[in-house]
């Protein structure tokens, strides 16, 4: 409440000053961002010019949308500044609330950028509020493409990120942050330093989009032919016998290792000789048991216009080519675990999409290599200023401050709430559950007050308008596939007799209005259908109704059949015949909700902590690119320094090396023309031998100089070398650590803490990766 009452005191400073606003011209309130921006120049701080910068986006927003900002929308944008996370209740407004600090900010004349959760949402916002923002002098730009289809060429995305503002996704924002930080050369860079960004569905976006990491593939590995091997010694595991597994990991138990062990004829199925074949095991485990068909992905018919396995990809478990000839065109595409959405193109990585696609049966693609890695958690964490918006983050307010460092600020509503939030029915099965729902439902049609039934699962919706379409009753299904017919849609929920059936992401971001006469009627009434995986889900369907004072009420139907009470709560609550009272369900069931939460937080946190030691090395060799770009001295002086690493590294060894070992040193890493061999060399001490190395390196290194007529040419050879050489050692690096992660999850039956594991062979392999970078650096440039 305190900090609440910090920025009514803002709030009092800028509507003060609206009347002087409303006085000026439309060409005198635009000219006020020039008059602020020299105000900056001439050393103001930014948060000087708060008041009247507020005051005069404010009166623009009136003038071009005809919205006078709400008091609590005034208030929402002060909390947005000051880098907290507003709650901010649906219908509330965040998208006008959000023109107040990202037009204060974009007075720096630093990168801008307001982050949604979809393309649909990021285009239309970008052009109804860039309005707004043009009037004043600034320039809007959309960061993702009309046409998905289309991509942004690098010419593009510069005129997107150079403008004042953009609004983008979080994943065409990180993908780009990857692509950007991929180019070899200064010109080919498009992004800005990032200065501010204001997260909008903060909780979609930072939580339940963060455990999946944002990877770009390149070229493909040589197929494996283990996938379907692994896959068919899996299928002969037991649970308990064979194998343990909880909702993140899953391991083999002693008996199941010395089954692996029994089957791939090999005496330490866990020493490193077996490295690939353990990997294998463990992601056709994982395959099995985590992955979950019509959950996690769905299997389609392959489109005719896309191209078919090649090669080895379709070999059947024995390494048959006629095994995979006669097998169905089919696919594995991925869902969307936050919104519930076909990803067609996405794969997972690591070979785990190429272990589920053994596993269904299809064709295996190829596996391609990871090129760059990033979590939202290490990306936002990026941006000096970061700020977020939702109606549904003060549940995860611990999570918030551990991750982001971020506080959540709730921000009240400008007319009181009138929704009533009815106490949630319990069933013992899904026929009863869904029975009592729909004859609610039938019930609530007849009056013609409009019914908004939000599911659990996209198999729900199907289920609800099969029951709809048998009763005569006009309805819309929406399962989260076209985020721009969705919003249409959904703004239309609140007709008289509306009927729309939706997941719990469906046409997130677009609010919905009453109709003449529905408000009599009790305005929108929300039917829940199914416990949600958190109570943040769940507010945000209750949400849909109560809009700015609103009448509205909300009601969800839940039973042990739920996803989350079977994926969470022992199965013979599923199964068994007894009849438990209303107590005992309300127990099982929010008990099986609240273990769920707790291991999504857990299966986030270790997202993080995996990505942590990645993203300390991602900084490292970033930096060092970047250096190179931009022309920092890399010469003589620098190659000489390498390569005196590379040579001390090479006599680190306690025993000196034989007189063959420093020949083939020099013939694989400095020169095929060697001048002179030392002469009595056992008697040659390691300082000696490495005054012998280093004169080697020097008469090579001279050779390559006097191919260059300028030295400002033999250094441009020299930047380029290493920039390719760090380039190549780094994707490798990547690649073994997305491998790595699918490996080591299987340490814990050994009483090994995974994630302590990965970092510290994450570690020793990035050492070791630095004295490959020398390496090649010296075969590049003297070879």
């Amino acid at each position: 409440m305190n900090r609440i009452r910090t920025l009514r005191r803002y709030l009092k400073k800028i509507k003060k000053l609206r009347p002087q606003m409303e006085e000026l011209s439309d060409h005198a309130l635009s000219d006020l961002t020039r008059k602020f921006r020299a105000r900056l120049s001439h050393g103001e701080e930014l948060d000087a010019l708060l008041c009247e910068a507020f005051a005069a986006i404010c009166e623009a927003d009136a003038r071009v949308l005809g919205k006078y900002p709400y008091d609590v929308q005034i208030l929402g944008g002060l909390a947005l500044h000051f880098g907290f996370l507003a709650q901010m209740n649906t219908g509330e407004g965040k998208t006008l609330t959000a023109t107040m600090p990202l037009y204060l900010n974009a007075l720096t004349g630093k990168s801008v950028i307001l982050v949604t959760t979809n393309s649909y949402l990021a285009r239309r916002d970008a052009s109804e509020m860039g309005e707004v923002f043009e009037f004043m002098g600034l320039r809007v730009a959309a960061g993702v493409p009309e046409n998905p289809s289309v991509q942004f060429t690098g010419d593009e995305k510069r005129l997107i990120y150079a403008a004042d503002i953009v609004y983008t996704t979080n994943s065409a924002l990180g993908f780009d942050y990857l692509l950007h930080n991929l180019v070899t050369t200064a010109e080919e860079r498009f992004l800005r330093d990032f200065y501010y960004v204001v997260v909008d569905e903060a909780d979609s976006v930072l939580l339940d989009s963060a455990r999946m990491p944002l990877i770009i593939s390149g070229a493909p590995h040589v197929q494996s032919n283990l996938y379907e091997l692994a896959n068919f010694f899996v299928s002969s595991l037991s649970k308990g016998r064979d194998y343990e597994q909880d909702e993140l990991r899953v391991w083999l138990t002693e008996e199941g290792i010395a089954r692996a062990e029994d089957f791939f004829q090999v005496s330490n199925f866990y020493g490193k000789e077996n490295f690939e074949l353990n990997r294998h095991v463990a992601l056709a485990l994982r395959a099995h048991t985590l992955f979950r068909k019509e959950k996690e992905y769905v299997v389609t018919e392959k489109r005719s216009d896309e191209p078919k396995a090649r090669g080895g990809a379709g070999k059947g478990a024995w390494g048959s080519e006629s095994v995979g000839k006669d097998r169905p065109e089919r696919e594995v595409i991925l869902l969307d675990e936050a919104q519930g959405r076909a990803m067609p193109g996405v794969k997972l990585r690591g070979g785990q999409h190429q272990a589920i696609e053994a596993k269904e049966g299809v064709l295996l693609t190829n596996e391609n290599r990871s090129v760059a890695t990033i979590t939202y958690q290490n990306l936002f964490q990026l941006f000096p200023k970061l700020s977020g918006m939702s109606g549904t983050i003060d549940d995860a307010k611990d999570e918030f401050r551990a991750i982001y460092g971020l506080s959540v600020l709730i921000i009240p509503t400008n007319r009181p709430l009138r929704r009533i939030d009815e106490k949630d029915f319990y069933f013992q099965t899904a026929e009863e559950q869904l029975d009592c729902a729909m004859r609610d439902v039938l019930k609530i049609h007849e009056t013609g007050q409009p019914v908004l039934i939000v599911a659990e699962t996209i198999a729900q919706t199907e289920l609800v308008s099969s029951v709809l379409v048998r009763e005569k009753i006009a309805h819309s299904v929406l399962n989260a596939n076209n985020a721009a017919w969705e919003a249409k849609i959904i703004a239309e929920a609140g007709q008289k007799h509306a009927v729309t059936v939706a997941t719990s992401m469906a046409g997130r971001g677009t609010d919905i209005k009453l109709s003449e006469g529905v408000s009599e009627l009790g305005g929108l009434a929300v039917i829940g259908l199914g416990r949600m995986e958190n109570v943040r889900i769940e507010m945000q369907a209750r949400g849909r109704a109560g809009r700015q004072g609103d009448p509205g009420f909300s009601r969800f139907y839940v039973s042990l059949s739920d996803e989350v009470v079977v994926k969470n709560s022992e199965k013979r609550f599923q199964m068994t015949t007894r009849r438990f009272s209303r107590a005992k369900l309300k127990r099982i069931i929010s008990e099986a909700q609240r273990l769920g939460q707790e291991r999504a937080v857990s299966a986030r946190r270790q997202a993080f902590d995996y990505d942590y030691v990645i993203s300390r090395q991602r900084g490292v060799i970033y930096e060092m690119r970047n250096r190179l770009l931009s022309g920092a001295p890399f010469g003589r002086k620098e190659f000489f320094q390498v390569a005196n690493a590379v040579i001390l590294d090479f006599l680190s060894k306690e025993k000196k090396p034989g007189k063959a070992e420093v020949k083939r040193f020099l013939l694989e890493n400095v020169t095929y023309q060697i001048t002179e061999s030392p002469k009595n060399y056992e008697k040659l001490r390691k300082k000696e031998l490495f005054a012998y190395l280093f004169h080697q390196v020097e008469e090579s290194f001279a050779r390559k100089a006097a191919c260059y007529q300028e030295e400002a040419a033999l250094e441009e050879f020299l930047r380029k070398t290493m920039l390719k050489t760090i380039d190549d050692a780094w994707v490798e690096q990547v690649d073994y650590l997305q491998q790595l992660q699918s490996a080591v999850r299987g340490r814990s039956t050994a009483q090994k803490n995974p994630v302590f594991e990965y970092q510290v062979e994450a570690q020793h392999c990035f050492e070791q990766m630095k004295k490959t970078v020398g390496r090649e650096l010296l075969r590049g440039v003297l070879l």
